[in-house]
């Protein structure tokens, strides 16, 4: 796969998984400083590691949703929570029930604060 294709199977991939309005958002965000950033992760996050055959997309999902749980990194977390229940078919209880899985991986205190995170998405997008 050259470069272009793999920039065109992610950018697609990435409107699927984070909905055509967010990915709009992130391209009307490109700055000269951050533009080959943006491009970077459309062709290898996207393109090449969301691509992959051998997990579905549901699972990918629920990996990246506890990593960023794990991570501490609440702004990605609360980007593909929204994105999973927006876009992927997940409920609220779907994510409660990641974030009950963490909780025993990475502690209290994590996933309390994913319940703050997660519940502030879900009243957000009218899914409470």
């Amino acid at each position: 796969m050259d470069e272009t294709e793999r920039y065109d199977k992610g950018m697609a991939r990435r409107r699927k998984v984070l909905g055509n309005a967010w990915v709009d958002k992130a391209n009307a965000g490109k700055t000269p400083f951050n533009s080959e950033f943006q491009d970077f992760i459309t062709r290898y996050a996207w393109g090449e590691v969301w691509t992959r055959p051998h997990f579905d997309e549901r699972t990918r999902r629920v990996l990246v949703i506890g990593t960023m749980l794990a991570l501490d990194k609440w702004a990605e977390f609360r980007m593909h929570v929204r994105a999973a229940l927006v876009e992927g078919g997940f409920t609220p209880d779907d994510i409660k029930e990641i974030i009950m899985q963490q909780a025993i991986y990475c502690g209290v205190p994590a996933a309390n604060h994913a319940f703050k995170e997660a519940g502030d998405v879900i009243a957000e997008i009218g899914k409470a």
